[in-house]
């Protein structure tokens, strides 16, 4: 059987420190398949773009939020599978093979937890693991979900999968959405467990209560 086309999707915003070691990671796991690095780029200040068109990535831009960069990236994604992982160096390139995995065993989207057996995190304060367990629980209880973790991006799609989430977040209460999206649309989903690294480089551009707001209403907009 033919190896799967992989799309890679990346937002960004000045990331130039940490893509320059993120990307050559990426093409090293990647290196037998055929593959597209798919960068959404925020109008970055500190070269990020012209980096990573050096590199060879396809580089597209995005004025709202990482919702939106997905979003766009989506649209934009030719391959059979495409996966979205954040440019801080957290997503440990060496799991994208898991993730590749889970979509060929015929699976429509493939999470990773940092709360299964064999996940964690080295950057997760007990504040933002509290909030992400309410919200975890909040939306299994309303959408009758079983999900261990939810407002972590890396995660792989079929093609077709990818298409049927009617997507609309611009920030970071995409990946709620997502989770959201993938019961609604009945697509079949699986975790696997994955590890989160500390950024290397720069500033996270999260913000705890500003961003757990928008997480709420996206749980709650979406119950209909």
């Amino acid at each position: 059987m033919p190896k799967p086309y992989i799309s890679i999707i990346i937002p960004t915003l000045n990331e130039a420190a940490n893509i320059r070691h993120l990307l050559p990671k990426v093409k090293s796991v990647l290196k037998d398949y055929t593959y597209e690095i798919i960068i959404v780029d925020k109008h970055s200040k500190d070269g990020t773009a012209s980096i990573a068109k050096r590199m060879r990535a396809k580089v597209i831009y995005d004025d709202k939020g990482k919702g939106s960069a997905l979003i766009r990236g989506f649209k934009a994604a030719k391959g059979n599978i495409i996966i979205s992982m954040d440019a801080d160096l957290s997503h440990r390139p060496l799991e994208l093979k898991l993730l590749i995995s889970g979509v060929e065993a015929g699976y429509d989207v493939c999470m990773g937890s940092r709360f299964l057996t064999g996940g964690g995190s080295d950057d997760m304060p007990r504040f933002r693991r509290a909030g992400n367990k309410f919200f975890v629980s909040l939306v299994n209880a309303l959408y009758g979900t079983k999900y261990s973790d939810l407002c972590y991006g890396y995660r792989s799609f079929s093609n077709v999968a990818a298409r049927k989430l009617k997507l609309k977040e611009t920030g970071f209460g995409i990946e709620t959405e997502i989770s959201i999206e993938a019961k609604k649309e009945g697509l079949k989903v699986m975790e696997i467990p994955s590890f989160e690294k500390k950024r290397i480089e720069g500033v996270g551009k999260l913000h705890a209560f500003r961003d757990g707001y928008a997480i709420l209403k996206t749980i709650f907009r979406n119950f209909r």
